[in-house]
């Protein structure tokens, strides 16, 4: 095993940590949240932020590269793959039609995500505006037990699916990124 100051770039007081808590922008300053709804936006505005810090800093190169064969896994790929899953839970509020897949069918939000700037700074954009657009779509109903869509899912359960996705995914992005520069982090 190497040196751990080698292997953490940017961890020299605290190694086993991504961010020094002092400088951590995930911590509360005024404490934690009143309420289970303000409590799960939390949750989740968290997760969202820990997504794009295990991104900060890599080139698109980096976060193109695949994590190992056969998986094509890799950080724009699960930029990408939030993109679309933004987009399907704005399906689950709504009656309408469904919103489009963007990257295509199957896999094509991972198998898609290429070294390119370009594709790099129009999936973060796109993660943005989805983020934003289910966002709106579930301010409408405050009531965390209120059932909505045509699958009558209550608002508690797609927060709470959300929240899980996003952790699911920033464990799956502390090992991506490890894998690309050796940095680690809570």
């Amino acid at each position: 095993m190497s040196d751990p100051a080698a292997r953490w770039s940017q961890a020299s007081v605290y190694p086993d940590m991504w961010a020094d808590p002092d400088e951590d922008p995930r911590e509360n300053a005024g404490g934690t949240p009143d309420g289970e709804l303000a409590t799960l936006l939390d949750f989740l505005a968290n997760y969202r932020l820990t997504l794009r810090m295990k991104c900060e800093g890599l080139d698109a190169e980096q976060l193109a590269r695949r994590s190992v064969p056969p998986s094509t896994m890799s950080l724009l790929g699960l930029v990408r793959h939030l993109v679309e899953v933004e987009r399907d839970w704005r399906n689950w509020v709504t009656v309408g039609d469904p919103a489009p897949k963007l990257y295509g069918e199957k896999d094509a939000d991972f198998d898609g995500a290429v070294a390119d700037p370009a594709e790099v700074d129009a999936a973060f954009a796109a993660l943005e505006r989805e983020q934003a657009a289910t966002d709106a779509a579930l301010a409408e109903h405050q009531d965390l037990g209120e059932r909505v869509g045509r699958e009558r899912v209550a608002v508690r359960e797609l927060m709470v699916h959300r929240i899980e996705e996003y952790a699911r995914h920033c464990g799956h992005a502390d090992l991506l990124r490890e894998c690309v520069d050796g940095r680690v982090g809570q």
